[in-house]
């Protein structure tokens, strides 16, 4: 890793400017240009976030977009609508505002004298989200976008459901927008109305959860926003990036594979995070990556990255389970195209004694029944791993004594897997809801058990995520379920596995009332896109040494109380899974701000009480500088029985020592076959 303090163009900062929008409002922009580029324009490079572009990304910011502007490029990172010193109220993601926003805040960029009219859009997750988006709208300045850790359908792969199941990401993801949402802009930059401005974000941003528990099946609300709706809508070049550990792989293969311009996909061993961050490692040089596409796109000049394979990705090897990795070994493949013409699909048959029976392996026919406690999915990890001790899963054998399992012999050379497996089972259920939990491991000569891809599948919905259907019990049914995309290698002497279960808590949130499933192996098999090993991979260009701008001065008061635990207590036959995270308090240096942000979920239940399940979320936000400070505290509970959901959740708001503002919600919604 390197910092890069000179670079080829002296760089000048406008920490803080307005964007006046057509109707009035204006967007809070910071922005790193050459310092001649009023007198030489260069294209600009737009990220679009709702994160606070002075506290809570701009340590991140701070080594990327110098880098980029020092090369040549006007980096201009805006908050949108009520977030940061923007004006406005944030509602929700993603809405109609916000992309039109985009669109004027692009044609702004356009604009300026220092802008020779060529835009890129990058971002991670809510960035990687809008820069597809706002591609979609066709602003006549876009020109190009890296898309990273996104997604192309908002209802299939995002942080809300997942086969149709409702993930507990959904829970945690809108605690944390709560606690952001209840920030305040910075006094310093936006003068007294700060605090007019707070109490109308506070007032009217509302209850997140409410809007996305609102809309179980995959309705106009999810459609919207999802580019895969209209795919050809996207007319400019698209990079998409992704990680293995991430929740967002998925998108990467389905852009590959439905876009109609030029489109190039990179994934790593990495978690929810840019590439030169990498971790769990190696990070590659990104930033340099980056400036290959920038150039080609937006200045023309020949690099060669569109000489290069449109897919590249890290084959990950075997390794014993862990919930946090440094670093994953394995090695650098690539596809001129995907689907890729070189994958080899290999089929297992589920034999009822418990194997995974290969080509020229006879199978038995059977009926298994399996009804998992709930206690399954404990060492799942998280559905979107942020590369933290605890969230990435630990040894499967745990979870898999409540499931079905289907194991080969030990194979006699290695398998490299690259892309979705595909299982179809042929099963029957004792309830009209109900939820399959699949899991691919590699088990390793001493046992232990490695998941590397899984997914869960709401059976209701195994036609149609827009109009599930209840099962009948007792009728068997055929489904087909691909797992999520990946690229491992099984070794020799190791035996794959695959695990199956009707729960997986706290990943999903399970069914209304405890199921059996029953699984007729005789027509239940499993496929892998199998990749041969191919010689020309030992060519590939190798990506550069990590390369960033130097480090935003913070001083570091108290660290983030991070931790992961799951507890038994045996006494009251109580499980409960337990995460700590967030920033601790650190404060900015150049601008004399502390920022402190904490939070804590809790996700338990009773044993066999599927009325006791519960999800918890807490946060306390503190924002201070001199004689000003405020402070939040935001609570979220959710619980279900066999019919509804409820919601409660509170809002705190403190100024100094004063309380500013409080909100109290309490909400029951009906289960929609979920």
């Amino acid at each position: 890793m390197r910092t890069v303090a000179k670079f080829p163009h002296e760089i000048r900062e406008i920490e803080h400017t307005e964007i006046v929008l057509p109707d009035g409002c204006r967007l809070a922009a910071r922005i790193w240009l050459p310092a001649d580029a009023e007198e030489a324009p260069v294209p600009a490079i737009l990220e679009y976030l709702p994160y606070r572009k002075n506290d809570l990304t701009a340590k991140r910011d701070a080594t990327m977009h110098p880098y980029t502007a020092g090369h040549g490029y006007a980096c201009v990172r805006v908050d949108m609508r009520g977030a940061g010193e923007s004006d406005g109220v944030l509602h929700d993601e993603y809405l109609e505002q916000e992309l039109r926003d985009g669109v004027d805040v692009i044609a702004w960029i356009a604009e300026q004298p220092w802008c020779d009219g060529n835009v890129g859009m990058k971002g991670i997750s809510w960035g990687g989200f809008n820069g597809l988006q706002v591609a979609a709208l066709q602003p006549p300045a876009l020109k190009a976008v890296i898309t990273l850790c996104s997604t192309d359908d908002r209802y299939a792969d995002d942080v809300h459901y997942m086969g149709g199941c409702h993930l507990i990401e959904n829970i945690s993801w809108a605690s944390i927008m709560l606690a952001r949402n209840s920030l305040p802009p910075d006094p310093r930059l936006v003068g007294e109305r700060w605090r007019d401005m707070w109490i109308e974000r506070l007032k009217g941003s509302g209850l997140w959860l409410e809007h996305w528990l609102g809309h179980q099946r995959r309705d106009a609300f999810w459609q919207h926003g999802s580019v895969c709706e209209d795919i050809g809508r996207i007319e400019c070049p698209v990079y998409a990036v992704g990680g293995w550990a991430d929740g967002y792989t998925n998108t990467v293969f389905r852009l590959l594979e439905s876009l109609e311009v030029p489109v190039k996909g990179l994934v790593g061993p990495w978690a929810h995070t840019y590439p030169h961050i990498g971790a769990p490692g190696p990070a590659i040089g990104w930033l340099q990556e980056e400036l290959r596409w920038w150039d080609y796109w937006l200045k023309g000049r020949d690099t060669g990255i569109m000489d290069e394979p449109r897919l590249r990705a890290w084959m990950q090897e075997a390794v014993e389970p862990k919930t946090w990795y440094e670093s994953r070994a394995g090695r650098w493949i690539a596809e001129p195209g995907w689907p890729s013409a070189d994958i080899r699909w290999t089929p297992f048959a589920l034999d009822a004694g418990g194997r995974l029976a290969g080509q020229g392996e006879e199978a038995t026919d059977g009926a298994l029944a399996v009804s998992s406690p709930l206690s399954v999915g404990q060492h799942g990890g998280k559905w979107c791993s942020y590369a933290l001790p605890g969230d990435q899963p630990a040894d499967q054998n745990t979870d898999d004594i409540g499931s079905l399992v289907f194991e080969t012999a030990p194979l006699d050379a290695p398998m490299e897997i690259l892309g979705a497996p595909v299982a179809t089972l042929e099963l029957e259920s004792d309830k009209p809801v109900a939820t399959v939990a699949l899991r691919l491991s590699t088990v390793a000569p001493d046992g232990a058990a490695t998941r590397f891809t899984y997914t869960v599948l709401n059976l209701t919905h195994r036609a149609s995520h827009e109009a599930p259907e209840p099962l009948e019990p007792g009728k068997r049914y055929t489904i087909e379920i691909p797992l999520n995309n990946i690229g491992q290698q099984v070794p020799a002497g190791h035996r794959l596995r695959l695990s199956i279960s009707t729960t997986y808590w706290p990943i999903v949130w399970p069914a209304p009332e405890p199921v059996t499933l029953t699984v007729h192996t005789g027509a239940s098999s499993l496929r892998l896109p199998v990749r041969p090993a191919r010689a020309e991979d030992k060519a590939l260009q190798p990506f550069g040494e990590v390369e960033h701008a130097p480090a935003l001065p913070i001083t570091e008061i108290a660290p983030p109380d991070a931790y992961w635990r799951v507890t038994h207590d045996l006494a009251n036959d109580a499980h409960l899974v337990e995460i700590g995270d967030g920033y601790g308090t650190i404060r900015f240096d150049n601008i004399d701000l502390t920022l402190a942000m904490n939070g804590v979920e809790r996700y338990g239940y009773s044993d066999g009480d599927y009325g006791s399940v519960t999800g918890e979320a807490r946060w306390e936000a503190a924002l201070s500088r001199g004689d000003w400070s405020m402070r939040t505290v935001t609570e979220t509970t959710l619980t279900s029985d066999r019919d509804t959901f409820r919601i409660v959740a509170r809002m705190q708001a403190f100024e100094g020592d004063e309380l500013a503002y409080e909100q109290s919600w309490d909400r029951t919604i009906p289960r929609d076959l979920v």
